[in-house]
């Protein structure tokens, strides 16, 4: 079974017919004013392809990609004419800066204007197949349809990823999450499914059953968000069972920030003696990046199926190697409902080049965070991700939970720390000193830290919020910030 060459996989039903030099030939475009476009099989390219092959590459895939959608879908024929360019003139990569970005924002709003789905439609809407949405957990939830043809795509994308990450066919993979109408991992199980492992849905049951049913299958890959992953070793632990001694060798985890926050991936790989896979994707743009088998504590991103940019987030200049910026994604096989030059507002950095002008673009420390979660504290800049690793560094912290509070031009930060269970009130007491002091040394200002009792926060199955800004009004209430 290969699973490391792009372009190699079975073609789903629906999906654009093949010859034999290319699964994508049969999308080449040849009318009008567009220039024909004829695909190589990515299978050429290679595990680490030269960045000038790749190049080309990702601008044939760009321009077929473009010719598909220019005046079919009126989402992006109503962005193009605002922005006074012809989608004609761009010719690849190097001309892609000249299209401009979109927001999450955009997409919602269009959205909200066109009730149920907008209009980032390529196709009638009876050749759809599949919605999946966002939890909505900052507004509206974002709906997404799919037509087989890009179901597809998603489930070649992860075939990919699952090479790099060393899937081998004696896998077995648990997916414990409940199945509801986001994207989650709904794709890597059908992914993992059509390469032939077995794959076990862990939906609608508790966590108990799901250390059980793990255990009595011997499942080797576990699938979830970091918060899940620790809060089944806590399940683990009150119920005595050995998690270092089952057959678990990896942790596939997504959603949030954690499986490259240092102090988070290790104790989750201390929990579970075994290696944590950190994977990036989102629900509009398809699953797009992996930490592969050979180098823990970096993303790297699939290029042969989209284009990303680190960009100034102020300027959306391209940033140098080392420094932190935006990820701009654009995805090139998602035709019914593409996205280009896509603004995740996720925090990454560019990790240095192995080899100068070769291989794929890897992303240091994974996603940093994102770009609108920073707060200034009495001068000082914070990241919610960073406080976790500070707090989750420190041995005896179960849960936490960070409020900010705003008004009257004063700013508290509070930390409310659940311990392990077992801890003695001294024991507690000295928990609860020991983090304040770190984040006193660490960040360069007090927060108010207090001790919860044991099982008081709640608990996560997807993605955690632990960050709560509340703001002070005039009349002495409170607002979410």
């Amino acid at each position: 079974m290969d699973l490391m060459s792009p372009g190699s996989s079975p073609v789903p039903p629906k999906f654009a017919p093949p010859d034999k030099s290319s699964r994508f030939a049969g999308l080449e475009a040849s009318s009008g004013s567009w220039p024909k476009v004829v695909l190589v099989d990515p299978i050429t390219l290679g595990c680490t392809p030269l960045r000038s092959d790749l190049r080309d590459w990702q601008s044939t895939r760009l321009q077929q990609l473009l010719s598909r959608i220019a005046g079919t879908n009126s989402f992006w024929t109503d962005v193009w004419r605002r922005a006074g360019v012809d989608p004609v003139t761009i010719r690849g990569v190097d001309d892609l800066p000249r299209l401009p970005c979109l927001k999450k924002g955009e997409i919602l709003a269009d959205q909200q204007a066109r009730l149920p789905y907008g209009t980032n439609l390529t196709f009638p809407r009876e050749a759809y197949s599949r919605l999946h949405q966002t939890s909505g957990t900052t507004g509206h939830p974002m709906r997404w349809l799919d037509t087989p043809e890009s179901w597809g795509w998603i489930l070649d994308c992860w075939r990919q990823l699952f090479g790099w990450m060393g899937l081998t066919p004696a896998d077995r993979l648990y997916y414990a999450f409940s199945f509801g109408p986001f994207l989650g991992f709904w794709a890597g199980f059908e992914g993992a499914n059509r390469l032939g492992n077995l794959c076990i849905a862990g939906g609608g049951t508790s966590s108990e059953a799901r250390l059980a049913s793990m255990l009595d299958n011997d499942v080797t890959i576990v699938c979830c968000t970091p918060t899940y992953a620790l809060r089944l070793a806590e399940v683990a632990r009150e119920k005595g069972i050995d998690l270092a001694g089952s057959r678990v060798r990896g942790l596939l985890v997504a959603g949030e920030p954690g499986g490259n926050i240092p102090a988070t991936r290790q104790l989750i790989e201390q929990a579970w003696g075994a290696r944590v896979f950190d994977h990036w994707g989102m629900t509009e743009l398809g699953p797009l990046a992996i930490e592969c088998e050979a180098e823990r504590g970096t993303l790297q991103v699939l290029e042969t199926e989209c284009i990303a940019e680190v960009l100034d987030p102020q300027t959306l200049q391209p940033v140098s190697e080392g420094e932190e910026g935006e990820l701009v994604v654009t995805n090139l096989g998602r035709v019914g409902s593409p996205l280009i030059r896509y603004r995740t507002g996720d925090r990454v950095r560019v990790a240095p080049w192995k080899v100068s002008g070769k291989g794929f673009l890897r992303l240091e420390g994974g996603i940093l965070g994102r770009v609108d979660d920073m707060v200034t504290i009495r001068g000082n800049n914070l990241y919610p991700s960073a406080l976790e690793n500070a707090i989750r560094s420190i041995p005896g912290v179960a849960e936490f939970r960070i409020q900010l509070w705003e008004g009257g031009g004063l700013q508290r930060l509070e930390l409310e720390i659940e311990p392990v269970t077992g801890l003695s009130p001294e024991e507690v007491a000295g928990l609860v000193h020991r983090v304040a002091d770190l984040v006193r040394e660490r960040f360069l200002f007090r927060a108010e830290v207090r001790s919860v009792g044991v099982g008081e926060l709640p608990r996560f199955e997807m993605k955690a919020r632990r960050f709560w800004r509340r703001v002070v009004t005039a009349s002495g209430g409170t607002q979410l910030g």
